[in-house]
């Protein structure tokens, strides 16, 4: 009979999936069987509700678990969670990674430094993410900007990279253990390396790891500022088969006066120059981004240029959120009467996600008849190189690379033929 392992219920990002399994680790070892363990998520209220909720109902079902709160909600406001009964111990976002944290015994509650002191993020060796057919990998943490609709610096703390031989250290561990797809991550991925001895840009640093770990078959990014690609990363897109030709935009908006009252640090053409360069480098680059829909003081005329700017950069995998005023935030102290009514902002989120599912599925009708390499996610359902799910005739194991000749499209997902 195997072993009870902790529980870890995820909320957010996927640097919270990754992080989730170096708790999971650290917190099995520490003999944390019985516990429940929350790793939070602050970017919305919404999500706090929602991790309380979980909180509550955990305790109900399972009377006898130690419910452990981490993540960026424990971070930025542990006073909450210390105040709810249910709750066991509160662990900040820095300290979550540490092996002689969930090892302490005793009965201080809450374990949370000041973020902002935190100088290094550690590079965190694991031996996968356990059924998943890629594994994430941490190559940043924190980030320096203040973006006036976002709280994450305040629960992440002023950007730190990993080093580059940690980082291909790890990498190295990853491929040995069979997995084919590195997808890497951080908080703000693009400023990676100006905290570290020389200053190695974003580039420099996946070109080395390239070069070190040979046998790596794939390499995804995870969210880029378009604004902070650097040269060698340019040169990647354009020569490196093995970086995947999918980009991911941290975009918030394609109006100019929205982007300045969000502090964000490109204008709409930036985004519009970035698509174009790297579609000259490779034709079949495929682009996501994030948009915020009904930032204040966001008029239609603003809104249908973020709506304009989805096709003319022809972006297809959109994320769109409404906007949540964040206590704490300077665009949630802007007055009442310049707040977009919530009504208006998911009626605009609405039409952005409509507009994104007729990208996608132009951008479907593109890949078939093509032969595309997939990553088998589960069973029958993988994704190709630009991210788009495909179900196979027949199982495969998870995790392995197939060559897939597509012949057609069921929702919003092609179907093909294991060749």
């Amino acid at each position: 009979m195997s072993k009870p392992e902790p529980e870890l219920v995820t909320f957010g990002c996927r640097l919270n999936t990754y992080e989730s399994e170096v708790m999971r680790t650290h917190a099995k070892n520490a003999g944390l069987d019985d516990a429940i363990i929350f790793n939070t998520c602050a970017v919305t209220k919404e999500a706090e509700r929602q991790a309380r909720q979980a909180i509550r109902r955990a305790k109900r079902d399972n009377p006898n678990a130690k419910i452990i709160v981490t993540g960026c909600s424990a971070q930025i406001d542990p006073d909450t969670y210390a105040g709810m009964g249910e709750v066991d111990r509160i662990i900040g976002n820095d300290l979550k990674l540490k092996a002689e944290t969930w090892g302490l015994q005793g009965e201080e509650k809450v374990l949370v430094n000041d973020i902002m002191s935190v100088k290094e993020t550690a590079g965190h060796l694991i031996e996968g993410i356990e059924g998943q057919a890629r594994a994430f990998i941490q190559v940043q943490n924190g980030c320096d900007h203040r973006c006036t609709f976002c709280i994450i610096p305040y629960g992440r703390g002023n950007s730190r990279s990993v080093p580059i031989g940690e980082i291909a250290d790890q990498v190295k561990k990853l491929v040995a253990a069979g997995y084919n797809e590195i997808v890497m991550t951080g908080v703000d991925v693009t400023s990676y390396g100006a905290d570290l001895p020389g200053k190695p840009s974003l580039g420099q640093m996946i070109r080395r790891v390239f070069a070190l770990v040979p046998d790596l078959p794939r390499l995804r990014l995870s969210s880029l500022d378009p604004v902070e690609i650097d040269d060698d990363l340019w040169r990647l897109i354009a020569e490196e088969p093995r970086l995947m030709p999918h980009l991911h935009m941290s975009l918030q908006a394609g109006d100019d006066m929205v982007l300045k009252r969000m502090k964000r640090r490109h204008l709409r053409q930036d985004a519009i120059d970035m698509c174009k360069r790297a579609r000259e480098y490779r034709p079949d680059m495929v682009f996501g981004a994030d948009i915020i829909a009904g930032f204040p003081t966001e008029t239609d005329e603003m809104f249908q240029n973020t709506a304009d700017i989805v096709e003319e950069c022809d972006l297809t995998f959109l994320h769109v959120f409404p906007y949540s005023e964040r206590e704490g935030t300077p665009a949630a102290k802007i007055p009442p009467n310049k707040q977009v009514p919530h009504p208006v902002r998911k009626e605009r989120a609405a039409i952005l996600r409509n507009l994104g599912d007729k990208q996608v599925e132009k951008f479907l009708k593109l890949h078939v008849k093509q032969k595309r390499q997939v990553i088998v996610e589960k069973g029958n359902i993988g994704r190709t190189e630009h991210f788009a799910e495909v179900i196979l005739d027949k199982d495969q194991s998870v995790g392995s690379l197939v060559d897939v000749m597509i012949h057609g499209i069921e929702g919003n997902k092609l179907t093909g033929m294991v060749m």
